[in-house]
């Protein structure tokens, strides 16, 4: 009798051509927590202007990332699980899925009902908690686990962003490249609509209210990925001794016209470089593996706009991967469950 753990990364094509990465952005972005507006307006939006247009330049870029093993994301989501599976050993069974595209949460969820888990733990791999990744796993693994006839004791993490041994495997990495020699430091975060910060403020009375609303962690804003990204990149910055007026906590990523978290990476890399700084460390700590929006956007997209700005060159801090710190945190999380 084992108990079931299973990781869930957010996805990938399943490879660079356009038709999957059509497939893969059409399934992404007509979640109704990751676009959440009206179901109708969501179909013309996204089945009519933004798949179209943005899978073959999407495309593109994957290719640019693309190695013989497969996608970034799922060759470091594998070796996670692997590695986590041999420090587990015999009284877990272990399991991966991605929320978009294979392996699919349903095909995973499968494996472990089959293996007669006594219990499931769910662990999306996010740090930081936000409708769209993490709350968006919990639905989907609930809706399907609401069918079975017996269902076992479930458990799911919410996030992990202050987690003592993540901080200290994304300063190691840091620790690196020497942040020291670099003239600023940026945290960039994926980015997310305002408009989903403050539906997540269940007071009404604190998100967006005041220029220091995400500073620190209180109980209006516990689940507020933004105040849980500014503790995260805090504390890095606290492991490695950067100091405050040294770093900025930056958002990429953004889609579409409405106001997103800000400020926004491209802006502030164009701002720096107008400034005079000229080597810039990145840090992308809501990313536990390396993939397109940090191989390619940071090291690639914006190196270029920063160079065309004025500076010299963007050095990305490679994520988690498979750091052994990182599945420390995981086994722990699964141990102390």
């Amino acid at each position: 009798m084992k108990k079931g753990v299973l990781l869930v990364n957010l996805g990938t094509p399943d490879n660079p051509e356009t038709p999957a990465v059509r497939r893969y952005l059409d399934q992404f972005l007509m979640d109704e927590r990751v676009i959440d507006i009206n179901a109708f307006n969501r179909f013309l939006l996204i089945k009519g202007i933004i798949v179209p247009f943005r899978a073959p330049k999407s495309a593109k870029s994957y290719r640019e990332i693309w190695t013989e093993e497969g996608s970034p994301l799922m060759i470091y989501t594998v070796k996670t699980t692997e590695l986590l599976k041999q420090r587990l050993g015999g009284e877990y069974h272990v399991e991966m899925a991605m929320r978009y595209q294979n392996p699919s949460i349903e095909s995973a969820l499968a494996k472990l009902r089959a293996a007669q888990v006594t219990s499931i733990q769910v662990i999306p791999l996010f740090p930081q908690y936000a409708s769209a990744s993490t709350g968006s796993v919990h639905q989907k693994v609930m809706e399907i686990v609401s069918k079975w006839q017996t269902i076992p004791a479930m458990s799911f993490v919410n996030s992990y962003y202050d987690d003592d041994l993540i901080i200290e495997a994304f300063a190691q990495n840091g620790a690196k490249h020497k942040p020291e020699e670099y003239d600023h430091v940026l945290f960039s975060f994926h980015g997310l609509p305002q408009r989903q910060m403050i539906k997540a403020d269940e007071t009404g009375r604190h998100c967006l209210k005041s220029a220091d609303c995400c500073q620190t962690i209180t109980g209006a804003n516990r689940f507020c990925y933004s105040a849980q990204s500014h503790a995260t990149a805090r504390l890095i910055a606290e492991r490695l001794n950067i100091p405050k007026e040294k770093y900025t906590l930056t958002f990429q990523s953004r889609l579409g016209r409405d106001p997103w978290m800000q400020p926004y990476t491209s802006e502030v890399i164009a701002q720096l470089a107008k400034k005079g700084v000229k080597r810039l460390l990145v840090f992308c700590p809501a990313f536990v593996a390396d993939c397109l929006e940090t191989i390619f956007e940071v090291s690639v997209e914006y190196d270029e706009e920063f160079k065309h700005a004025g500076g010299e060159h963007v050095q990305l801090v490679e994520s988690l991967n498979d750091s052994p710190l990182w599945i420390d945190a995981l086994e722990r999380m699964v141990r102390d469950n």
